[in-house]
């Protein structure tokens, strides 16, 4: 009786996570998709100039942005499953935390604009888009559903936000609207959300006025999450300087090529996030119930990101003159170039969020300071000295080796991390060799299978 009830109680467990991310990966697939084939849209009505210009806007604040989140994700979800911490002291507290993290973040690019060359237009645009991190506090509802594993009710509210977004979006080019007015409603869609959030928390009998502020409480939520706070500007910084940089030493229309690339090579990165993110509360259960089974856990997701980022690389390297010639047209030309050695950083960024995860998970986010660093040296060094060079196409490149810097390299010479190489090269080397099995004798495969 004992072992069934334990069965039955690991098949509910099982149920309730696979559920969980079967909605976000639902919701996530529809979102990206809607959103892809509207971003096309847009991209060709505004061409590589504008289209450029507002990528580099959002990149610019992107830089910056990731400093409102305070890292405080993981850490609050953390809590919220084991259940150290009163609800409405912990969201109420990472609230606050996130709000005066907005107005900094607001502040910082504020001060920034000033060193660069930007004309009074685009410094207009990036002031639009870096309006909507004030919304963004009100995300620490988003972290209660994940805790609960009831993420449903966040896809359906992303959903209606996706749908009007994409409404307001192809009126704007049926009107043939300015490019101000679509980084307008980029601001809009994130009051919308924030009105969805605090609807579905209602929904939840819970109220957003009972929330309440613990001083020392925000103390420890900061002292655990500053690593990840450092961590994710560094990641920011990885993620968005190509950008920047490609604008100030090409122009906006390179911008543009390279954003349609980038778009086209980032749209699978939901795949791992989704993954991770429903699964983080599995993992730290396992961490408290046996070792073994921990890593065994960590291992197949390794396995399965590895796979999944292989299988994506294959086809989009083969097809991609095509991909952008259909999608872009002849205008994003340059593009093709970009997106065939683009896409393989999938490779990097697939597993890396599984160490993200393994680090959270044994509080070793400071590791990850050592590791980033190391991908932004290699970016920014990189990208300064060979975009003169050879274009866009060595952003790219650079994209990759600096991936590979911080999954891989860095790592080596961290005797605490290193575990987490291993497990990668232990995972490609299977798909490889596989790979390899069927490329020499496809008959005997196809048999075995």
């Amino acid at each position: 009786d004992s072992q069934l009830n334990t069965d039955m109680k690991i098949s509910k467990g099982f149920k309730k996570y696979f559920a969980n991310t079967s909605w976000l990966f639902l919701g996530r697939s529809v979102r990206m998709a809607v959103a892809f084939f509207v971003g096309v849209y847009v991209a060709r009505y505004l061409g590589p100039e504008n289209y450029g210009l507002m990528s580099y806007a959002g990149s610019f604040v992107g830089l910056f942005a990731i400093i409102a989140t305070l890292g405080l994700s993981a850490i609050v979800i953390r809590e919220l499953v084991v259940g150290t911490q009163k609800r409405d002291s912990l969201l109420g507290t990472a609230f606050i935390l996130k709000l005066l993290g907005a107005l900094l973040t607001i502040g910082m690019i504020a001060v920034s604009i000033l060193f660069t060359s930007n004309d009074s237009f685009t410094n207009l645009l990036i002031y639009i888009i870096a309006f909507a991190i004030l919304f963004q506090s009100f995300h620490v509802i988003d972290f209660y559903f994940k805790a609960k594993v009831l993420s449903k009710y966040v896809v359906i509210v992303n959903i209606c936000v996706l749908i009007i977004s994409s409404a307001l979006n192809i009126f704007l080019i049926y009107i043939e609207a300015p490019l101000i007015y679509f980084v307008i409603v980029l601001s809009v869609n994130s009051f919308i959300l924030l009105v969805g959030l605090v609807i579905i928390y209602y929904k939840q009998k819970l109220n957003i006025f009972s929330w309440k502020f613990d001083k020392a409480l925000s103390g420890r939520l900061l002292k655990d999450s500053w690593p990840v706070i450092l961590v994710g500007f560094m990641a920011s910084i990885h993620l968005k300087i190509d950008q920047v940089i490609i604008k100030e030493l090409m122009g906006n229309e390179a911008v543009g090529n390279y954003a349609v690339a980038v778009k086209l090579s980032e749209v699978w990165y939901f795949i791992p996030s989704i993954i991770a993110t429903s699964l983080f509360p599995a993992v730290i259960n396992a961490k408290k119930n046996s070792k073994d089974t921990y890593y065994r856990k960590l291992q197949k997701l390794y396995d399965l990101m590895a796979l999944l980022a292989v299988l994506i690389a294959i086809p989009v390297s083969f097809f991609a003159s095509d991909i952008i010639q259909i999608l872009f047209g002849s205008k994003f030309n340059q593009a093709s170039q970009v997106l065939v050695i683009h896409i393989w950083s999938g490779m990097a960024y697939f597993v890396g969020i599984i160490t993200i995860i393994w680090l959270t998970a044994e509080n070793l986010q400071k590791y990850l300071i050592y590791t980033n660093l190391l991908g932004i040296i290699l970016n920014i060094s990189l990208n300064i000295i060979f975009i003169p060079l050879y274009g866009i196409v060595a952003a790219a490149f650079t994209t990759l080796v600096s991936y590979l810097g911080i999954v891989i390299i860095a790592p080596l010479f961290i005797p605490k991390i290193r575990i987490t190489v291993k497990m990668i090269f232990l995972s490609y080397l299977r798909i490889f060799f596989t790979l390899y099995q069927i490329i020499k004798d496809p008959k005997k495969f196809i048999i075995t299978a």
